[in-house]
């Protein structure tokens, strides 16, 4: 395989495993594992496109499907991203639908004998994929949400990532990492120039997105580079191990 028909496959968005790879995968574990990456269809300013939160989900699933044996599976690429409906592209479905549909993923799997489902949420907006995964877990089914804060923090100081997860909310300098590492035939010229803050979003829910960005971009993307974002994934990968093994152990304590 060429070099650039081996950075395709590292890099799609798709993946591409068979059957067989599945059934062979699944005999080496003591349960099965599936990483499902949701992500979303919303505008991210001029120079990254409407669907990078799918890409960096991707990205960030695809890291956890190269170090540990999980079945990935193709993302959820449309979601809740209702307070970016003044921009022209953004489409979005209700909650209610995210919830059924993450619900629904993880009742198939189970009866083709994947008892677990990690959702990888690549967009804030997703707020009640932490229910559907506090609703699973209470009626005693294995799922989880990655990345939690802790490990995007983790992730961020690592990376050395100078902006804050508060100021950082939106096609700022993670965000811009991730896809000039992953994606950066996607990225246009423009984000050198494009910071913006706005860290004062108190009433965001209410007014939207557009009530404090004329851009659609809320952070540092001028501060952005593909080194940065190659070490946010391959921290986001090291943090999966803690979820991993609580995930395939017999316990239910959380204790490291």
């Amino acid at each position: 395989m060429s070099g650039s028909q081996t950075r395709s496959a590292e890099h799609a968005t798709l993946p591409a495993d068979t059957t067989e790879d599945v059934r062979t995968r699944g005999a080496g574990v003591s349960r099965q594992i599936a990483v499902l990456p949701v992500g979303s269809f919303e505008q991210h300013g001029p120079f990254l496109p409407l669907a990078t939160d799918t890409l960096v989900a991707c990205a960030v699933a695809r890291e956890i499907a190269a170090a540990y044996p999980v079945h990935l599976l193709p993302p959820v690429t449309i979601s809740c991203s209702h307070e970016h409906a003044a921009w022209a592209g953004t489409v979005s479905i209700s909650s209610v639908t995210l919830h059924s549909v993450i619900r629904d993923i993880a009742s198939s799997l189970r009866r083709s004998g994947v008892e677990t489902l990690v959702v990888v949420n690549g967009h804030g907006g997703n707020y009640v994929l932490g229910n559907v995964v506090q609703e699973s877990s209470a009626r005693g089914e294995r799922m989880a949400l990655f990345p939690a804060p802790e490990d995007w923090e983790a992730a961020r100081e690592r990376a050395g990532v100078v902006t804050s997860l508060l100021t950082d909310m939106h096609a700022g300098e993670i965000e811009t990492s991730i896809l000039l590492h992953a994606h950066p035939e996607f990225v246009r010229p423009g984000y050198e120039t494009s910071d913006f803050i706005a860290d004062d979003r108190r009433h965001l829910l209410t007014l939207g997105m557009s009530a404090y960005t004329d851009s659609g971009v809320i952070g540092r993307p001028s501060l952005g580079s593909a080194e940065k974002g190659k070490a946010l994934l391959a921290s986001l990968a090291d943090s999966f191990g803690a979820y991993f093994s609580l995930l395939t152990s017999d316990g239910d304590s959380t204790r490291g």
